[in-house]
């Protein structure tokens, strides 16, 4: 019976390795906005077989990473300002409802911890930034968002937000990823949602999140 068990769930391993391996190298930019791929690119990208990658395109498509075009193949999302609007709206209402909870939901200690990140990122960035420092304030400011999500316990609401991010997570990788010049900023607009979370505040910790949101977008737009 183990046995067969184990046979029943490899092809959902293969299909689970496949989307990371897509996702990741989607964010790491070996395959761009727009361009078009075959599922024999995607074998060769990902290392998986052809039938993972065939499982792998419906999901793909449902979740509006990549559409299919007659005749020329599989697209993957071009960024445009729908794409932004969609993205960000949908952050800004699963956020809000999360983040008032987690005002008042969240222990000290997990309180304590992200602050302690967040002035870790912010001490050594007065000692000067450099590309890895910019990389882990990356990985703060995603771990932050993806926290707060976490804590409602809802698989549903994190599955959906986990694509919108990816899509988020893409825009920046193309129109504004974390410079020098936007590190300080955007850690100090999280310190504003962690005073709010001290402060067992919910609505000021959402008025600080629809601001940071709002700066985000606007920075997606160029405006």
């Amino acid at each position: 019976m183990t046995d067969r068990v184990e046979a029943e769930r490899e092809p959902l391993k293969l299909r689970e390795r496949a989307y990371d391996a897509f996702t990741h190298h989607l964010l790491a930019r070996n395959i761009r906005p727009g361009q078009f791929v075959s599922q024999r690119e995607l074998v060769e990208l990902t290392s998986l077989p052809l039938g993972a990658i065939r499982e792998l395109v419906p999901r793909l498509e449902a979740e509006g990473l990549i559409r299919t075009v007659p005749q020329r193949g599989m697209q993957i999302a071009h960024i445009d300002l729908t794409l932004i609007r969609d993205a960000f709206q949908f952050r800004l209402f699963m956020e809000k409802e999360a983040t008032a909870l987690f005002a008042t939901s969240a222990s000290d200690a997990t309180l304590r911890q992200l602050r302690s990140a967040h002035e870790d990122i912010l001490r050594r960035a007065a000692e000067g930034i450099t590309p890895a420092l910019v990389a882990e304030a990356q990985q703060v400011d995603w771990g932050l968002h993806d926290q707060v999500i976490d804590a409602l316990g809802n698989e549903i609401i994190s599955n959906a937000y986990r694509v919108n991010s990816i899509k988020i997570r893409l825009i920046r990788e193309e129109r504004v990823r974390i410079l020098d010049r936007l590190l300080v900023s955007v850690m100090q607009e999280h310190m504003r949602i962690l005073d709010a979370f001290d402060a067992r505040d919910p609505a000021a910790a959402v008025k600080a999140v629809e601001e940071h949101i709002a700066s985000s977008r606007a920075r997606a737009l160029g405006v």
